[in-house]
């Protein structure tokens, strides 16, 4: 990394391959400890006649962990890291607003109890599994996570920046936790959990609105050389405005528009029964 003209950094070819051993690591230890669960646990913790996994848990927990890999490894972490703000916020989002919620989806809830227990980890998730608690924790990683100071300093720290991700992903597993999550005890009725969503839609009208609004530079360490897809940092920046708030927002109004549905057949089918 080198200083070019009037102070801007430059920096090697984006599109080179860099290994992530890390991230394979952390992929292969995942799989071991599923298997591990479903082979040897669960066949132990599973009453007779009662599948350990189901294929819908298997599909869920093989495409969460693809889209690990995805986020994690090259190119899309590469160029988070050192390029793209916008591509920074597509990381984010698939590691705040997919996987954690395809992690939950895949977790059969026997494994859950042995993971949480009965003891005092599980009374302080469920304190934390409620609309309030959830929404400030979740929203403060979001916002610490994108906090100028912070990213400056994850963008020259490895460890500090999957320290950070790592931290929004258990933020996010826990605002997923009681929409998708596998006890069904903490999971709120379906209305409350389309207003949460929606006030989860909501809140990254502050920051997007900032990104996509700000004079300057928001990020000076992506303001670098050279310049990936020809966006300049500003166009980056509004990108990753856009992407925060249209894209995750989408998704989200998905999600409630699919909830609806689900309610509003609940209600016809109790009615037909009636």
């Amino acid at each position: 990394m080198t200083a070019g003209l009037l102070g801007v950094v430059t920096r090697p070819d984006p599109w080179r391959w860099q290994p992530h051993v890390e991230v394979w690591v952390l992929a292969l230890g995942l799989l071991a400890l599923a298997w591990y669960a479903t082979t040897r646990v669960g066949r132990r913790a599973v009453r007779p006649g009662e599948p350990v996994v189901t294929r819908s848990q298997l599909a869920w927990g093989s495409g969460a962990l693809v889209l690990l890999l995805v986020a994690s490894d090259w190119p899309v972490h590469d160029l988070a890291e050192e390029y793209l703000y916008s591509a920074h916020m597509v990381q984010h989002l698939l590691l705040s607003y997919v996987v954690p919620a395809m992690v939950l989806l895949a977790t059969p809830t026997w494994l859950a109890r042995l993971v949480v227990g009965q003891g005092r980890g599980y009374r302080v998730l469920k304190r934390l599994a409620r609309p309030v608690p959830a929404t400030i924790v979740f929203n403060a990683v979001v916002v610490l996570t994108h906090w100028p100071a912070v990213v400056t300093a994850a963008v020259d720290n490895g460890p500090l920046h999957y320290g950070l991700h790592v931290l929004l992903v258990g933020a996010a597993l826990l605002m997923w936790l009681p929409v998708c999550g596998p006890l069904p005890e903490l999971r709120f009725p379906l209305p409350t959990q389309m207003v949460y969503l929606f006030v989860q839609s909501i809140l990254p009208t502050v920051p997007a609105g900032w990104l996509t609004f700000a004079d300057g530079v928001v990020y000076p360490s992506y303001d670098v050389l050279p310049r990936v897809f020809g966006l300049s940092v500003t166009d980056d920046q509004q990108v990753a405005g856009m992407i925060m708030k249209v894209v995750g927002g989408f998704y989200l109004w998905t999600i409630i528009a699919t909830l609806f549905i689900r309610f509003a057949s609940k209600h016809m089918d109790d009615d037909r029964a009636r």
